[in-house]
């Protein structure tokens, strides 16, 4: 198959490992013999000289380059911040032209398009434009979050109602989607996979060598972006409970983001300096390191479609206390695996307490998260892809014979 991902949730030089679950996923589709890929990931345009720092590394994007082997345009579109509504229509209208060059290159067989609005929006658009079908996947926040946006809620529907065949990566996303109308057989569930090379058994002790961490102690992990939505303040807090029953507790959050200086705030307040420490960004070959490093890692979250850190902890042999949102309950399937919590800090702090006193066998639980690969899901997405596109196919040819009668 010739097939063109369409995402702005991928990474690039400046930022190598932003959407590094959709390069993954496309790069061992690419790596499936009989396809061809290609990238468009586009970024907002910003002038040079326009004084907002957080906007500069868009500038240092280059307009093409190679990722992990993959070939990727990075082109432009106005990006008018605060009219989310007007963002899938400029993408559409940015990427148009160089869509239309590459289509014109290598004839595509469809468009796979991640991220429902605004990229699956555009990417429908462009599939309209071309004249090939569009396979949307769904990763979340766009399916359990925008659909309550008043405005962006029709352009959701219309972009799953257009759309060839959509993918949801948990069941959860599926049930919502349906909900949206979207007939089932329309939509796969196809979970995201594991990077073996990075997400592997490794001794503690090691991994704490490596770290530069107290080879004793008790050790909690949280890996997620300094986000409302992530709840680390509920961590925050469920752990200071447990300081007096573990002494030698201590939490590592790996993450950036705008609720840093409030988490900042509330460490100090709970008294907890140097027990809970904000790690910042770290790259994602050194969480294989973290979370191998832990006791237990935790996952908080109000909301989440499949969150890839908890399928790489267990993967490294970690148990994970979690939250029993979006499909995290699919992952942890039972108390050998993790434990399920509430997601409010009495429900975590106990959910922390319960893990910390049970011996998990570590060894079992590595093998566990290794069973699923990014090449098992390439595979399942190659057969979904393949199969709507028959369908699409197949329904022109009679559209076609119907209307010659």
């Amino acid at each position: 198959m010739k097939i063109l991902t369409f995402t702005s949730l991928f990474p690039n030089s400046v930022r190598p490992d932003f959407g590094i679950f959709v390069h993954q996923r496309v790069a061992h589709l690419a790596a499936r013999s009989g396809n061809v890929l290609q990238t468009i990931a586009p970024v907002p345009y910003v002038p040079s000289w326009l004084p907002i720092r957080r906007w500069h590394a868009f500038v240092q994007v280059p307009r093409e380059e190679h990722c992990g082997g993959l070939q990727v345009f990075h082109p432009r579109y106005p990006l008018l911040p605060g009219v989310m509504p007007l963002h899938g229509l400029l993408i559409f209208l940015g990427c148009l032209r160089l869509a239309a060059r590459l289509h014109r290159e290598t004839a595509f067989d469809c468009i796979d398009a991640h991220y429902v609005y605004p990229d699956g929006f555009a990417g429908v658009l462009l599939g309209k434009a071309l004249g090939i079908p569009v396979i949307v996947s769904a990763r979340g926040t766009d399916v359990n979050l925008f659909p309550s946006f008043r405005l962006i809620r029709p352009m959701i529907r219309w972009t799953l109602h257009h759309a060839a065949g959509v993918i949801a990566v948990s069941q959860s996303l599926k049930n919502a989607i349906s909900a949206l109308g979207v007939p089932p057989n329309k939509i796969a569930t196809i979970g995201n996979g594991i990077d073996a090379r990075r997400f592997y058994f490794l001794e503690q002790s090691e991994a704490r060598r490596q770290l530069g961490l107290p080879r004793d102690g008790k050790l909690a992990v949280s890996v997620g972006s300094l986000l409302p939505v992530k709840c680390h303040d509920l961590l925050i807090s469920a752990t200071a409970q447990l300081v007096t029953r573990h002494p030698d507790l201590r939490l590592y959050i790996a993450g950036e983001g705008p609720m840093r200086p409030k988490l900042g705030a509330l460490i100090r307040q709970h008294g907890l300096n140097g027990r809970v420490v904000l790690l910042g960004n770290q790259a994602n070959e050194r969480l294989g390191l973290w979370f191998n490093a832990a006791d237990i890692s935790c996952l908080t979250s109000s909301r989440e479609g499949w969150p890839n850190a908890v399928s790489e902890s267990i993967a490294c042999g970690t148990p994970v206390v979690a939250t029993r949102v979006g499909g995290v309950a699919e992952i942890i399937t039972s108390e050998e695996i993790g434990i399920l919590v509430d997601a409010n800090e009495q429900s975590i702090a106990d959910g922390l307490a319960k893990a910390l006193s049970k011996t998990w066998d570590r060894d079992a639980l590595a093998r566990h998260g290794q069973r699923r690969t990014w090449g098992a899901v390439a595979e399942e997405v190659e057969k979904f892809i393949s199969a709507r596109i028959s369908r699409c196919k197949a329904n022109c040819s009679r559209s076609e014979a119907h209307s010659t009668r």
